[in-house]
């Protein structure tokens, strides 16, 4: 068959909703839906609805014929096994044979990896790696994922979880995080509960006028810091530039340790742009031995947020082996 008319089922599962789409080799997606994670008790349960949901849309584009194979997203995915093991927001516990389960009941070939490897397999096969051999990934939203390739491969360790790039420490007895217990992560501070966090440290610490003191401290979230920080106001921004320091510094330890062409950024936190675009690009580079400065170009991801989870699983299926 025609490359051109062959189709890739991404699907990206989260705690709650499940995402699918099938993929052509452009990366358009030509039909998408989703389902609820949490509304099916046992794995078997889930790949079942699974299948009732996608075979009509199937049988519609051709069924087997034109449709290549699954990729799936999923939290603590591991690529070499095709396996979730253990993902704290799952309500499935232990290690789940899911990549098998899912071949056997569609007869089709499956491939899995975590959703940050997946995304920078997307960003690569779509958006702005396109071309790229060397790059790293990394998703700032709930929390900070990370997905590394180098010499055009995912870097998955001799396990399958290198990578977790947001659980390094950058800030040695910093900020407890709220689910590893780690003290003083990248995620703790970088991402989006990180900056929420940061906000309300900063309120308690200073007598500042700002327009966060209008909001209850237990609804103040990454939203209501970036509209305050657009609207002018002092200390949010200085959020955003503590957070851009810390997320700067982080990427200089990263940038020494693979040379990477680029650095993509991805997820809700980077809809603050040049507010934490610029004090990280600034810290990034200070922190950086001369022989990698202003060589690694720090970019926002090409794709689009709501569809980068389905590309990314979808684009596992072209790196199938035949």
């Amino acid at each position: 068959m025609d490359l051109s008319q062959e189709l890739a089922i991404g699907i990206d599962i989260g705690g709650t909703n499940t995402k699918y789409g099938l993929v052509n080799h452009r990366g358009e997606i030509v039909e998408k839906g989703d389902i609820k994670t949490d509304s099916f008790p046992t794995i078997e349960d889930f790949v079942d609805g699974l299948y009732k949901t996608l075979q009509p849309i199937m049988a519609k584009v051709g069924d087997g014929e034109r449709i290549r194979g699954i990729g799936v997203g999923a939290p603590n995915g591991n690529y070499y096994t095709g396996t979730i093991e253990y993902a704290p927001n799952l309500h499935w516990k232990g290690i789940i044979p899911l990549a098998k389960l899912i071949s056997e009941k569609f007869g089709l070939r499956c491939s899995l990896t975590n959703d940050a490897n997946a995304a920078a397999v997307g960003e690569m096969m779509y958006g702005a790696a396109r071309g790229m051999k060397d790059f790293i990934m990394i998703t700032l939203g709930t929390g900070v994922g990370s997905g590394i390739v180098a010499n055009g491969h995912v870097v998955y360790g001799h396990d399958g979880f290198a990578g977790e790039l947001g659980h390094t420490i950058i800030r040695h007895g910093g900020r407890k995080h709220w689910s590893t217990k780690l003290d003083g992560s990248v995620e703790a501070y970088c991402s989006a509960t990180g900056i929420a966090l940061t906000a309300k440290e900063l309120l308690a610490n200073s007598t500042e006028p700002s327009l966060l003191r209008n909001f209850e401290e237990a609804k103040i979230d990454s939203k209501i810091v970036f509209d305050c920080a657009i609207q002018g106001d002092a200390l949010a921004a200085e959020v955003y530039r503590f957070t851009g320091q810390l997320l700067g510094e982080s990427l200089a330890n990263f940038v020494m340790f693979s040379s990477p062409e680029a650095i993509i950024l991805f997820g809700g936190v980077i809809k603050a742009g040049n507010l934490i675009m610029q004090p990280t690009k600034e810290h990034m580079e200070k922190n950086l031995l001369p022989i990698f400065q202003n060589k690694v170009r720090l970019v926002f991801s090409e794709l689009k947020e709501a569809d980068a989870a389905i590309l990314g699983a979808s684009a596992l299926v072209w790196e199938m082996r035949d």
